[in-house]
C-alpha cells in the first residue's frame, strides 16, 4: 500500500459493495446507450469531425453534472425537508454522477475508435477516468509492465493489449471505492448548507469533479482522430 492509500480512510463492507455494484450497473446500462448516442450525433451532424463531436460530449457531461449537483443542493435547503431525506437525495445524485461519467467515458471511447467491449476494459477505463491522475498513473504502470508501452497509440488503446486485467482492476476498484466515497461525502456536507449556498456548492463542486473527469479523459484517450474510421 502506498502512502497515499494509507492516508485515505478505509471504506469496506456494505459500503464497498454498494459502490462496486453501482459502478458496474452504470457501465452495464450506459455501454450500448453511449455508442448509440455517438452514432446519432454523427447522423445529425455529418459534417462534424471527431473533435467537434467530442466537444459536444464534454459540454453535455459538464452541463449534466453541474445541473444535478445544483438541483440537489437546492433541494437539501428547502424548508421542511429533513436531513435524512436530503442525504437520500444526495445519494441518488451521486449515482447520477456515476452514470454520467460512465456514459461520457464510453462515448469518448467510441469517438476515438477504442473498442472496450471485450473483457473488463470498460470497467478499467471508467475507473481510470474517474480517479484522475492516480488512475492514469496506475494504468500507465500496468501498460508498461504488460509490454504495451512499446506499441503506439493512446494510453486507452494500449490498455486493450494488456493481458490479465483482474489484478489491475482490483487495485483500481479498491482505490476508486475510497476516493469516490470521500469526495462525494465532502460535497454532501456542502450541499446541506442553508439557502442558496447549498445549490451553489453542489453545482460548483460537481462541475469541478466533472472537469477532472474531462481532463483525465484527455490524458487517457489523447487527441481525437482527425477523421472518422471507415465503418
Amino acid at each position: 500500500m502506498s502512502d497515499d492509500d494509507a492516508s485515505q480512510p478505509d471504506v469496506s463492507g456494505p459500503a464497498a459493495g454498494v459502490i462496486t455494484a453501482a459502478l458496474r450497473r452504470a457501465i452495464r446500462l450506459q455501454s450500448g446507450t453511449a455508442r448509440r448516442y455517438v452514432h446519432s450525433l454523427r447522423e445529425k451532424h455529418p459534417e462534424e469531425s471527431p473533435a467537434e463531436i467530442r466537444s459536444r460530449l464534454d459540454s453535455l457531461f459538464l452541463g449534466t453534472v453541474t445541473a444535478s449537483g445544483a438541483a440537489v443542493g437546492g433541494t437539501a435547503a428547502v424548508p421542511g425537508i429533513g436531513t435524512l431525506v436530503a442525504f437520500g437525495a444526495i445519494g441518488a445524485e451521486s449515482l447520477v454522477f456515476l452514470e454520467a461519467a460512465a456514459f461520457y467515458t464510453l462515448a469518448v471511447a467510441e469517438v476515438h475508435g477504442v473498442d472496450v467491449r471485450q473483457g473488463e476494459h470498460e470497467e478499467l477505463l471508467v475507473m481510470t477516468v474517474m480517479l484522475g491522475a492516480s488512475g492514469t498513473a496506475l494504468l500507465a504502470n500496468a501498460v508498461s509492465s504488460g509490454g504495451g508501452s512499446a506499441a503506439g497509440g493512446s494510453l486507452a488503446a494500449r490498455a486493450l493489449r494488456v493481458p490479465g486485467l483482474k489484478e489491475i482492476n482490483s487495485r483500481m476498484m479498491h482505490r476508486f471505492i475510497r476516493k469516490f466515497a470521500v469526495k462525494r461525502a465532502g460535497l454532501a456536507m456542502g450541499k446541506l448548507a442553508p439557502a442558496g449556498l447549498g445549490a451553489a456548492i453542489g453545482g460548483w463542486g460537481n462541475r469541478r469533479l466533472g472537469r477532472t473527469v474531462v481532463d483525465t479523459a484527455d490524458a487517457t484517450f489523447g487527441a481525437p482522430p482527425q477523421h472518422w474510421s471507415a465503418g
